[in-house]
């Protein structure tokens, strides 16, 4: 049982969707306990996966556990899989006095908080994944015993065939047709730091007048992110473009994509780009230097610096010879990150753990 408490579709929701669809079903079938009407679990019935509908009020909700834990035994449940730290503490309830074993996925590397709750649904899981080294290092800071900790990065569904670049949906945003474009897919939150990519589209445009961004993604910055835009005259230019359902082929269609995060657990969005083959300027926040070979598959800045992160935009801008040399081994570099192996590395897991661990 896969567990994802979490409303919207955003990069976790996916990995969830492609982990339960690739992992091998003559070893592991896999159901998806998710929130009705949210897009996990549509997808998954689309996909011909079973869901398991959940709707906790709370972090630690005891009627859904209760609910959970029902079906647990009643579906004879080996693994429950939370993939988020709300759903973890789900997990830790219902899986209490039964068969089934605790796993958790941890994406990002915020540190652990240091309450008692918060403690215990950790030390109740059997294993621990973390997408990256960055993530792994913060769990064990917090209390995580390390023999539980595996590191396994997010994948890509390298199957799926790249959108075809086109213009079209830029010009539907105002991006005139001669522009280069940058593009940005994140939330508008904190740790995603949107207001330094608007401050860094402004360094940039210093030397490359031409330039328009497109900011995919919505969350509580929105006003702080259209105040960035106003302060530097850069209406018109910079385009909020909220949350989108084409960011593929907004990534796919772009000269250039960046990254501006402050904490960042690894960044799949950079994935995606490096697999359609863009060139990428990203922070070195959290695990994106485990992703990104700086100045080899892409190009890393330090958090929180507009100066540098717009440079390096700029370098990238008025250098196609430069953009053609990232963007090819951005397509290798990705090819290493592929969900097939991810889903047979989280396997693995899964097979320590009902082995009684390691």
């Amino acid at each position: 049982m896969h567990l994802d408490t979490e409303r919207g579709w955003r990069g976790g929701e996916r990995q969830v969707l492609w982990l339960a669809r690739m992992l091998d079903r003559d070893r592991y079938l896999s159901l998806i306990a998710a929130r009705p009407g949210q897009p996990l679990a549509a997808r998954a019935r689309d996909a011909g996966i079973p869901v398991v509908e959940t709707s906790p009020w709370a972090e630690f909700g005891l009627i859904a556990a209760a609910a959970l834990r029902r079906t647990i035994l009643r579906r004879n449940i080996r693994i429950v899989h939370a993939h988020t730290a709300h759903a973890a503490a789900l997990a830790a309830l219902a899986t209490l006095r039964t068969p089934a074993r605790l796993v958790v996925t941890r994406r990002v590397d915020f540190p652990l908080r240091s309450n008692p709750a918060s403690r215990w649904k950790y030390r109740r899981a059997d294993g621990v994944i973390a997408i990256s080294r960055a993530v792994a290092d913060v769990m064990a800071a917090g209390g995580v015993i390390p023999s539980r900790i595996e590191v396994i990065p997010s994948g890509i569904d390298l199957s799926r065939p790249a959108p075809a670049p086109s213009r079209d949906r830029f010009a539907a945003l105002g991006v005139p047709a001669d522009a280069m474009v940058v593009v940005q897919v994140a939330q508008l939150v904190g740790h995603k730091d949107p207001v330094t990519f608007v401050e860094a589209i402004a360094v940039a445009r210093r030397r490359v007048p031409s330039l328009h961004a497109i900011l995919a993604g919505d969350g509580p910055l929105r006003e702080a992110v259209d105040a960035a835009i106003a302060r530097h005259q850069l209406a018109g230019v910079v385009h909020a473009a909220g949350y989108r359902t084409d960011a593929d082929a907004l990534l796919a269609s772009a000269d250039v994509v960046a990254l501006s995060s402050r904490e960042e657990g690894m960044g799949t969005v950079l994935l995606d780009a490096m697999a359609f083959g863009k060139p990428v300027v990203a922070t070195r926040a959290g695990g994106i230097p485990e992703v990104i070979e700086d100045g080899v598959s892409g190009v890393l800045t330090p958090p929180g610096d507009a100066a540098a992160l717009g440079g390096a935009i700029a370098d990238l801008c008025e250098s196609p010879d430069r953009r053609a040399a990232l963007s090819s081994a951005a397509r290798v570099r990705a090819a290493r990150f592929s969900m097939t192996v991810t889903a047979a590395r989280t396997a693995s897991v899964y097979d320590w753990v009902l082995g009684g661990g390691r």
